[in-house]
């Protein structure tokens, strides 16, 4: 055998020794760019062909496309094995036992808010009300001078409240919404509404510039007091129990006559929820029902107070700043 042919046999001898060394894919690349790249291994003897005789240039020439051809197929015989080996591998590392138990999903929860609100609606649309959404940017129309406030009453002071025009501001209360009702319905209507109300106010322990409430009215023929009592008493044993007493005070608000604030008799004391009334004929006018024929109760109460009340939280400002060690108490 010639120098030149035993050149090849060297070649190809080192470079399947190497294939089969490869342990990874990476490595097995290497080899073939090593012994099979453009002028590199068996492809640069090619250039030697030129020094050879006539004679001798074929043999050699097909001897190094046998080797080339052998090494490409030992190559790639070993790439599979070695792919093989990897996916093995992986699957045995990345493997998943189907009889273990799955881990446990964490799970959002309510807010104690909407939970409330939650709870209030159930009782509520069960006696029969409505429940309808109004605008948070409301118009000074309704939120004041439709509820008969008068032009001097403290609440109508721009620092109890934030005006985005002078026309518009940030609802003080969810009674705005009796307006835009009684401007298109005519009764007999049962409502109900919730929803954020915002004040300028210091915020503290029982003081925030935001809040949620409750505002529920209806109008009829011969609504009194005692419809208000049965309702507002029957709303309160479902919401903090069968044995639940509800006490009236006499209050002024703009929008009822007479006004009322109510209590609830809870752990021996009287806690005050809200206020409460007969609707003011001079609403029910204003939007042309007849107060001869009609008269109507109305009564709010904060959504938050509710929960406190329940709960014993004593801290207004906890229910937005969304700690989740507090939310996670209910």
């Amino acid at each position: 055998m010639s120098d030149s042919m035993h050149s090849i046999d060297q070649l190809l001898q080192e470079a399947t020794g190497e294939a089969q060394a490869a342990t990874g894919v990476a490595d097995l690349a290497a080899v073939e760019t090593r012994y099979l790249g453009r002028n590199k291994g068996l492809n640069e003897l090619r250039r030697t062909i030129g020094t050879l005789s006539a004679e001798e240039r074929p043999a050699f020439g097909a001897r190094i496309n046998e080797a080339v051809s052998a090494l490409t197929a030992r190559l790639a015989e070993r790439r599979q094995e070695l792919e093989e080996a990897e996916l093995q591998a992986r699957l045995a590392q990345e493997s998943l036992d189907v009889t273990l138990p799955g881990r446990p999903l964490p799970s959002g929860r309510l807010h104690p808010l909407t939970q409330t609100a939650e709870q209030v609606k159930e009782v509520l649309a069960g006696m029969g009300f409505a429940f309808v959404d109004g605008p948070e940017l409301e118009d000074y129309q309704y939120n004041f001078a439709a509820l008969n406030y008068p032009e001097d009453h403290p609440a109508m002071d721009e620092q109890n409240s934030f005006f985005v025009t002078d026309d518009q501001l940030l609802r003080t209360q969810t009674t705005a919404l009796q307006g835009r009702i009684m401007a298109e319905r005519r009764p007999p209507f049962r409502i109900a509404t919730i929803g954020r109300c915002f004040r300028y106010e210091a915020v503290d322990a029982t003081h925030h510039h935001t809040f949620h409430q409750v505002d529920v009215f209806m109008v009829d023929e011969k609504i009194s007091m005692a419809d208000l009592k049965g309702t507002l008493g029957g709303f309160a044993r479902q919401m903090f129990g069968p044995e639940t007493l509800v006490r009236f005070r006499p209050d002024f608000f703009p929008f009822v006559e007479p006004g009322v604030d109510y209590s609830i008799l809870w752990r021996n004391r009287w806690l005050e929820l809200g206020g409460a009334g007969l609707i003011h004929p001079n609403i029910l006018r204003a939007y042309g029902i007849n107060t001869e024929k009609y008269s109507g109760f109305a009564f709010g109460l904060g959504i938050e107070r509710i929960h406190m009340i329940r709960t014993g939280v004593n801290d207004l400002r906890l229910y937005l700043e969304n700690d989740l060690r507090f939310l996670k108490q209910f």
